[in-house]
């Protein structure tokens, strides 16, 4: 196979990706440490047995196999990554992939303070640190028993680390709008990111906020209102959110609006679960995802089924049903 600059080919057959795809979510694992309520049911989701998992000889096999196609970018999800044993080791021999120019993380930052250092040494470049509230007691409920000052102390260290650029993710649920003076003061006084993002009601298991949707455009409107925040350019990552800044701050407000402003016309990623499904959309159904697990030792197939799954891709708002048989834990996000 040739690098990304001739995008690959086997025998003369085409098995490249088309460029506007260079974006791979990676799911290490389906187990997560907290219980947040729009990613699963209360009692959380029956974890797949050890076997049904990929080992990370084969994420490496795959993740080989679509950079040589064309994929440039893997971020790395779960469930919750740092759960996963020997995730810092997967992460440099990941990095090291000839023709990836970026990989990252997200994660809900309890476990960073034991890896963040590692992490960084190993490679990787960006962290995503998931925080749905900057209220202890309403943190605690969203997520069923986490810490806020375990999250905060997962964001010092990722500081610390030294990593850049740093964002927050904040889902968009009931009650954040009485959050936003806090968010605002996040990105005064630290160089982040803040990323509100609109829920997105993906499957049966769960019911956020009894499926209200607080739209994106309606916090933009209060923090133009309150604030003046104005337009800016985003910071690295290819991702849909459109930035704001307060006049004066260090970091910035950013939006992902997917179920109010569809951006599938611009869509740039794939997503691999942790049990080796493709799935060419988040919405994907489970009819629709291609199980690459037995083509994995077969790389030049396994290009050629990534390049014919990625063909069939819709580009247009039409979405098929959600899946009815995951959560959002088990499909990476």
């Amino acid at each position: 196979m040739t690098g990304r600059a001739g995008r690959a080919t086997l025998v003369g057959v085409s098995t490249g990706i088309p460029p506007r795809v260079d974006y791979l979510r990676l799911s290490v694992t389906d187990r997560c440490n907290l219980r947040c309520v729009y990613c699963m049911p209360p009692q959380g989701v029956p974890p797949r047995r050890h076997d049904e998992i990929l080992s990370y000889e084969e994420l490496l096999a795959f993740a080989a196999t679509a950079v040589a196609a064309g994929i440039s970018k893997v971020r790395v999800t779960g469930g919750e990554p740092l759960v996963r044993r020997g995730l810092v080791g997967f992460i440099a021999r990941l990095a090291a992939l000839d023709g990836l120019t970026d990989v990252s993380l997200t994660t809900n930052g309890t476990l960073l303070p034991r890896y963040a250092a590692d992490l960084r040494a190993a490679g990787l470049r960006r962290v995503n640190v998931s925080i749905d509230s900057l209220d202890a007691r309403r943190y605690a409920e969203l997520t069923r028993g986490g810490r806020l000052a375990d999250a905060l102390a997962g964001l010092d260290a990722a500081f610390a680390a030294g990593f850049d650029p740093l964002k927050v993710n904040a889902v968009l649920l009931a009650g954040v709008e009485d959050e936003l003076e806090g968010f605002v003061a996040l990105t005064r006084r630290r160089d982040v990111h803040v990323r509100f993002i609109e829920y997105m009601p993906l499957d049966r298991h769960v019911a956020a906020g009894g499926g209200t949707l607080v739209s994106a455009g309606l916090i933009l409107e209060r923090l133009r209102r309150d604030h003046g925040v104005e337009p800016v350019a985003g910071p690295f990552g290819g991702g849909p959110a459109q930035y704001y800044r307060v006049p004066g701050a260090r970091g910035t407000i950013g939006f992902i609006a997917g179920v109010s402003d569809h951006f599938c016309d611009t869509c740039n990623r794939l997503r691999l679960t942790a049990d080796g499904r493709l799935k060419t959309c988040l919405f994907s159904s489970a009819e629709s995802e291609l199980d690459v697990r037995p083509l994995i030792e077969r790389p030049g197939e396994l290009a050629r089924a990534i390049a014919a799954a990625v063909a069939g891709k819709s580009f247009d708002r039409t979405v098929e049903a959600p899946d009815a048989c995951r959560a959002m834990s088990q499909i990476g996000g």
